[in-house]
C-alpha cells in the first residue's frame, strides 16, 4: 500500500501591465471615453500539483479613469466645467481561482495556458482634482481572464475586471454613480 502527499507549491512575481479603463454610468446623460493606465506589483501564486488548481492573489498598484465631458450639460458647464479627465489610483488585491493546464506530456514545461477568476478588492490611494465627483474608498470587482505561461518563469495574461460597486458619484444629481470597467493585459515574471 503506498500513498502520495501533495505538497503546494508557492512563487512570487513582478507583474507590469497595461490596462483600458472607463467609467459606465447607471444614466447616459454624459459622454465618457476611456482612458489608458498602467499596473505595477507583486503576485503570488499557490498551486496544487496534478491537480491543476491554485489560488493567486497579488497587491498592485493600478492608474484607472475616464474622459467626462461635463461641459455637455448645463448643470455643470455653468460651473466652467468642459471635458475633464478623472484619474483614479488604486491599490489592488485579486484573489483569483486558477486553473492552469499541467497535464500535457512534457510541453508544459514550455508552454501552459491557464484560465483565472475571481473578485479584486480596490483600494483608493488618490484622485485627480475634480469637485464635481465624489470618490469611493474602496470598491468590489469581479474579474476573469486566461493567459499562458512561458517556461515555468514568464507569464503573460489578459482579462476583464466588472465594477460590482460604485467607484465615483456625482456631488449634485442624486443616483448618477459610476462602476468602473477594465480591459488589461499583463506581464509577470516569478522568482
Amino acid at each position: 500500500m503506498a500513498t502520495n502527499t501533495a505538497f503546494a507549491q508557492f512563487r512570487y512575481a513582478a507583474v507590469a501591465g497595461y490596462n483600458n479603463s472607463n467609467l459606465y454610468f447607471k444614466q447616459d446623460l454624459i459622454t465618457v471615453n476611456s482612458v489608458s493606465g498602467f499596473d505595477l506589483g507583486v503576485m503570488g501564486e499557490l498551486m496544487f500539483p496534478g491537480l491543476g488548481f491554485g489560488l493567486d492573489i497579488g497587491a498592485v498598484y493600478s492608474m484607472k479613469g475616464a474622459n467626462l465631458h461635463l461641459g455637455e450639460k448645463q448643470i455643470w458647464s455653468s460651473e466652467g466645467y468642459g471635458n475633464e479627465r478623472s484619474f483614479l489610483h488604486y491599490l489592488d488585491i485579486p484573489l483569483n481561482l486558477k486553473f492552469k493546464w499541467t497535464r500535457m506530456n512534457g510541453l508544459e514545461d514550455y508552454v501552459a495556458p491557464f484560465v483565472y477568476g475571481g473578485p479584486t478588492f480596490s483600494f483608493l490611494l488618490s484622485h485627480s482634482k475634480l469637485p464635481a465627483l465624489y470618490y469611493a474608498g474602496c470598491y468590489l470587482g469581479l474579474q476573469v481572464g486566461l493567459g499562458v505561461e512561458i517556461f515555468k518563469v514568464w507569464q503573460i495574461k489578459g482579462g476583464y475586471n466588472w465594477g460590482m460597486t460604485y467607484a465615483v458619484k456625482t456631488v449634485k444629481l442624486d443616483d448618477f454613480s459610476a462602476r468602473e470597467k477594465m480591459w488589461s493585459i499583463s506581464v509577470l515574471r516569478y522568482f
